[in-house]
């Protein structure tokens, strides 16, 4: 027989910690994935719109591939930085806090609890049980919603947005290069509408949103950024030729 808090009762749900960092993570992959989809198309329809000639396309979209990728990563590396540096001071200064004046950090600990429902007595117990088997980890929690063992990193941001743009990426590069030239375009509109119905079902899934709606903005989007580089790339090779 279980009890009400025993994992077992629920085996389908994650208990584990650091689910919902790697969730995250998963989400910015889609998301990272669908930028490097929308973007390189963007720029390699466009180019296919001025010229029908392969070299031009293909460093068009290496290029595209190349700077998104890297901006990415770069972008991704200073956000969480930014992000763990932030982290890392709120912690010392809670670690600071409990040494100067353990007392008003177990008031504290105590209020916290009590706004959360319980009675001033229970939470006073649970806040003093809590301070008594580790105090620095029962504060973070409950104040700072951290885990100081599950701190972002900044160089597994970089790499992992930099792969999931790249990815992405690849794939309107491949259907612009391979068909015929005639079929380039077409065959490219299709390619990427299908990888962002994709992409927009996935993140629907994952953030338990409504599927419909995330495939049609991510697909609007999509054919809408590929419509008017398309029309530029034309109007301008027209000038320009």
């Amino acid at each position: 027989m279980t009890t009400p808090t025993d994992p077992s009762t629920h085996p389908y749900e994650p208990h584990h910690d650091g689910f919902g960092s790697r969730l995250n993570w998963l989400r910015a992959g889609v998301l990272g994935a669908n930028d490097g989809i929308v973007s390189t198309a963007g720029i390699v329809v466009g180019v296919a719109a001025a010229s029908t000639e392969r070299a031009p396309i293909f460093t068009a979209g290496i290029a595209a591939l190349a700077a998104g990728a890297l901006s990415m990563a770069v972008g991704e590396y200073v956000s969480v930085s930014t992000q763990r540096d932030t982290e890392k001071a709120m912690l010392g200064k809670e670690r600071r806090e409990l040494e100067t004046d353990p007392g008003a950090e177990l008031d504290e600990l105590a209020a916290l609890y009590e706004a959360k429902g319980l009675t001033p007595a229970t939470a006073r117990t649970v806040a003093e049980e809590l301070t008594d088997h580790d105090a620095f980890a029962a504060h973070v929690d409950i104040e700072l919603r951290l885990d100081p063992d599950e701190l972002t990193n900044p160089w597994q941001a970089a790499i992992s947005s930099a792969i999931a743009f790249t990815v992405g990426a690849t794939l309107p590069l491949l259907a612009i290069l391979l068909p015929p030239t005639s079929l380039r375009v077409p065959i490219t509109f299709v390619a990427v509408l299908i990888a962002l119905a994709i992409t927009g079902l996935i993140s629907a899934r994952l953030g338990g949103a409504d599927a419909r709606r995330a495939i049609y903005r991510v697909v609007i989007g999509g054919a809408l950024a590929m419509a008017i580089t398309f029309g530029i790339g034309h109007l301008v090779g027209g000038a320009v030729g």
